[in-house]
């Protein structure tokens, strides 16, 4: 890497995107100097709003470009692993929105294809790097409410149905469990682990994604935990975490909480305030940063065993569903000319 700033590409000019870029202000040795989509139109508008020298109409451009050194792939979750795969052959580092693939498999093959390039690569799961979660993670390492036995977790949007839209397209792997089931499992394999067994029920849309799904999981030593998630209804998105001596309420919205509770058996409740950084997604650029600055290439605080771990619940879960995704392998689109 020349110099000592991280040069970022953006991948896909969306409203994740969106949100993300204003979080660089915060990140210190981090530039953002490209960004790509399929419309050149889109990507160059993205650029001149945000100040960004390069726009490029397409991935595979991007991806050649010497001067990028980490890309954030925001795009639709079945175009995560084409561009993925593409981008570590290419030596790139990567942050991988969430979810990081449409399907277990694929989210094994661009693991793969990472570590075999020796690339830095992190599922942009942002909740465990608020403060606040941080918190919480320390408290339960401290055995602040003894033994973890389950955790309830709820996250719900009003959407109203429309087949245009990406969320409830099937080509796009749209649904309740991408969008807002994966902060669920990964939250509750954070605190409980990997589970051992799925069982879920829920509804579909018209167009055969699922528009609200509950999840069963079990861990070993009977331990639980309750997940709840839909398009179609105004749920608080409240996170409790029960131990054997206490719990912990992870106040709303758990994926980016500014607060946490800790109810000790016996004890008066005790309250501690995080804010994060800007609008929190700095932290999880930071992260990426550092370890790509390091030459690490996985995090600790998010390792890609755990976003397997989690691959496989969803996957498990859509199957019951009768949901089955494919990747799209034509993400990156026709190869140059010769």
């Amino acid at each position: 890497m020349a110099g000592s700033s991280v040069r970022w590409g953006i991948v896909g000019p969306g409203r994740i995107a969106e949100n993300v870029m204003g979080d660089f202000a915060y990140v210190p040795d981090a530039e953002v100097v490209a960004v790509a989509s399929r419309s050149a139109d889109r990507a160059q508008a993205f650029a001149h709003k945000h100040g960004i020298g390069r726009a490029y109409g397409s991935y595979r451009e991007l991806i050649a470009d010497p001067d990028v050194d980490v890309l954030y792939i925001a795009t639709p979750h079945p175009q995560h692993l084409a561009i993925g795969v593409a981008a570590a052959r290419a030596g790139k580092s990567l942050l991988v929105e969430k979810a990081f693939t449409a399907t277990l498999a694929g989210a094994q093959t661009l693991v793969e294809e990472v570590r075999a390039n020796r690339v830095f690569a992190m599922e942009a799961m942002w909740t465990r790097f608020q403060p606040a979660v941080v918190k919480a993670r320390e408290l339960l390492a401290d055995g602040a409410i003894g033994e973890v036995r389950s955790a309830q977790v709820d996250l719900g949007v009003v959407r109203d149905f429309d087949p245009a839209d990406r969320v409830f397209a099937y080509e796009l792997g749209g649904g309740a469990m991408l969008d807002l089931g994966v902060y669920l499992v990964s939250f509750a394999q954070m605190v409980l682990g990997t589970p051992t067994s799925v069982s879920v029920r829920g509804s579909l849309e018209p167009s055969g994604v699922d528009a609200a799904a509950s999840l069963l999981l079990g861990f070993p030593e009977g331990r639980t935990a309750t997940l709840m998630c839909s398009l179609h209804s105004p749920m608080p998105g409240h996170a409790r975490v029960f131990g054997s001596t206490g719990w912990i309420d992870v106040l709303p919205r758990f994926h980016h909480p500014r607060s946490i509770v800790l109810h000790r058996q016996g004890a008066e409740p005790e309250q501690f305030d995080r804010s994060p950084i800007g609008e929190g997604y700095a932290h999880e650029l930071i992260e990426v940063t550092e370890s790509v600055a390091a030459g690490r290439t996985e995090s600790a605080i998010m390792p890609l065993d755990d976003t397997l771990a989690v691959q496989r619940v969803l996957d498990e879960a859509l199957g019951l569903l009768g949901i089955r995704f494919t990747e799209d392998t034509t993400a990156l689109g026709p190869p140059a000319a010769e």
